[in-house]
């Protein structure tokens, strides 16, 4: 078990370039793909976005795809990027092969579903359009644009971590011989349910965005789509993955916590995984996103990691936009790049420090870059750190424990309005009176499992599901179309994300453990069960929570749900 994490390939589209050589291009000249929309139809014109330089058409075309679709841009830019980094690792068939591929998005189809939304409930030709929140469907098509048609798909749904966790759970599944080759990213477009969203949220900058600045006033979204290459022992290699971490802030949906308890945790966890001292660090690529909550937090989080001696630090947001839950491998490539190319990329915008806060670095050349971090951060508090290294890590032995010490300690299912009201035992009609029906099935079966149990909390929460927070995600879908994207309900959107109820359990439960939701169909369990099992048998949990939750909807309301929640511990 163990052995080093090669990457061996790489491939990006973003605001600022549709391949590897137009990315580094528009870093080095510092030129920021941040501008009116494009494609994109909103009524938000006055917001600016990182769109990628391409028509759905254009890279159907691209791909060598044929027929009227629906296609998303969600697959075909994974699929650009996919087929870019098979390229430079020199791959061409993978039959041979055990292959995953691991692909981290929030809204999957949905700029698909969202055109065809009003029409599918008179039209029934088109109720085989994706329409029922299966980021998994965009993971699948991906493998099949791309050639990689006999991978096993997963798809990770932690918001804007979510690539940089597919990277992660590459890294892990190579480590203990489980595949033989892992592609992982995340893909993630522009939709007017995504701008919507965060625009309920009064986070959006009508400029663009200078992350770190004493002005910032909020994010730029963007799109794009970017995916790395792993190997285990490679010959020829782009760079390692040499430490990694993922923590829970447990402090709010969609707010960071001032101290940035969970960028903390998973900086230190990254680093001790390395074995690397905070001062080994040359460069972070910070999440940065321009938003007055995160740069505070992330700025507290950096001073108890480094002190007084913060590496070079820089955030690309102003160059790409947010690309949510593609930013991870995004900015990865990113410090790849830079890595490659003796460089640190600037943070454009950036004039006014903000008083006793951290200073991003304006951009320097000639640098040669040993040891690079990435921080990703999502909502419900999904930390994830990734340490990039430019020589091999030293060897670490890995030692699995026995699966056969394994156990279910507790379970809980909760399927019928009737079993709801017992969730008073735990929190107050005020905590619940926004909430889906199927966030209160599943905090009802965390909380009977951890009283069952015995415990406060767990040290790990994991998440299954197919549709996500389905009835919610129909609703304010329902809403965009009713009012024309204007006067829309902030709180439908806070709880759409398919990560809301790890999230939601780790936040009453205040554990600041490890915390993934997987959405693969069917399989979706699967992984979410494998995972626990890889944490435990490493060490690296005791009790870990396994929340699976679906729904079903019939004229906008839930008509059947379930959450099933087991608490797997080891001897």
């Amino acid at each position: 078990m163990g052995g080093a994490i090669a990457i061996t390939g790489m491939g990006i589209l973003c605001a600022i370039g549709n391949d590897r050589k137009a990315v580094l291009d528009a870093l080095l000249k510092k030129e920021s793909g941040i501008g009116p929309m494009r494609y994109l139809r909103s009524i938000h014109t006055d917001i600016p976005v990182g769109e990628i330089k391409l028509s759905t058409e254009q890279m159907k075309q691209m791909l060598g795809l044929e027929g009227e679709g629906p296609f998303s841009r969600t697959s075909l830019m994974g699929a650009l990027a996919v087929r870019e980094a098979l390229q430079q690792a020199g791959i061409r068939d993978v039959s041979q092969k055990r292959v995953a591929l691991i692909s981290g998005t929030t809204v999957g189809v949905m700029d698909v579903t969202e055109q065809y939304f009003e029409r599918m409930k008179t039209e029934p030709e088109l109720q085989y359009l994706p329409h029922s929140n299966e980021c998994g469907r965009s993971t699948e098509e991906i493998a099949q644009y791309s050639g990689l048609g006999n991978a096993r798909c997963c798809t990770i749904c932690t918001a804007c971590s979510s690539a940089l966790n597919a990277m992660m759970l590459g890294a892990e599944m190579l480590k203990n011989d489980e595949v033989d080759l892992v592609v992982a990213g995340g893909s993630e477009p522009l939709s007017r349910y995504h701008l919507n969203g965060f625009n309920t949220l009064m986070i959006l900058d009508r400029e663009r965005c200078r992350p770190f600045d004493e002005t910032r006033a909020g994010l730029n979204l963007g799109e794009g789509a970017a995916f790395v290459v792993l190997e285990k022992d490679a010959p020829n290699t782009q760079a390692y993955i040499s430490g990694y971490a993922n923590r829970c802030d447990a402090f709010h949906q969609t707010a960071t916590s001032q101290d940035g308890e969970g960028a903390f945790l998973a900086m230190t966890e990254a680093l001790r995984k390395a074995g690397l001292k905070p001062g080994d660090i040359q460069y972070i690529n910070a999440h940065g996103t321009g938003t007055p909550d995160n740069d505070a937090s992330e700025s507290a989080a950096f001073k108890r990691v480094f002190g007084d001696s913060l590496p070079d630090m820089s955030s690309t947001k102003s160059y790409t936009g947010h690309t949510t839950s593609a930013a991870g491998s995004v900015e990865a490539v990113i410090c790849l790049l830079a890595m490659q190319n003796d460089f640190i990329p600037a943070s454009l915008g950036w004039s006014h420090p903000i008083p006793g806060g951290v200073i991003p670095t304006q951009g320097r050349t000639g640098v040669q870059l040993d040891y690079v971090m990435c921080n990703s951060f999502g909502f419900g508090g999904n930390d994830s750190c990734l340490i990039l290294s430019r020589a091999c890590p030293a060897p670490q032995e890995r030692t699995l424990a026995e699966e056969s010490r394994i156990r279910v300690e507790a379970r809980s299912v909760v399927s019928s309005d009737e079993q709801l009201p017992a969730l008073k035992e735990y929190l107050s009609p005020m905590d619940t009176r926004r909430m889906g029906k199927i966030l209160k099935a599943s905090l009802l079966s965390a909380f009977t499992v951890l009283k069952d149990a015995g415990l406060q909390k767990p040290d790990a929460i994991i998440a299954a599901t197919s549709r996500g927070m389905f009835e919610l995600s129909t609703l304010f879908l329902e809403d965009i179309c009713n009012n024309q994207e204007t006067l829309l309900k902030p709180t439908l959107f806070m709880q759409s994300t398919h990560n809301t109820v790890a999230s939601a359990i780790a936040i009453r439960t205040g554990c600041h453990g490890y915390n993934i939701t997987y959405s693969q169909g069917d399989e979706s369990s699967y992984w979410a069960v494998a995972d626990a099992k890889r944490l435990l048998r490493l060490g690296e949990a005791r009790h870990v929570l396994v929340c699976a939750f679906d729904e079903e909807l019939q004229d906008g309301r839930t008509s059947a749900f379930q959450a099933e929640t087991t608490l797997y511990t080891i001897d």
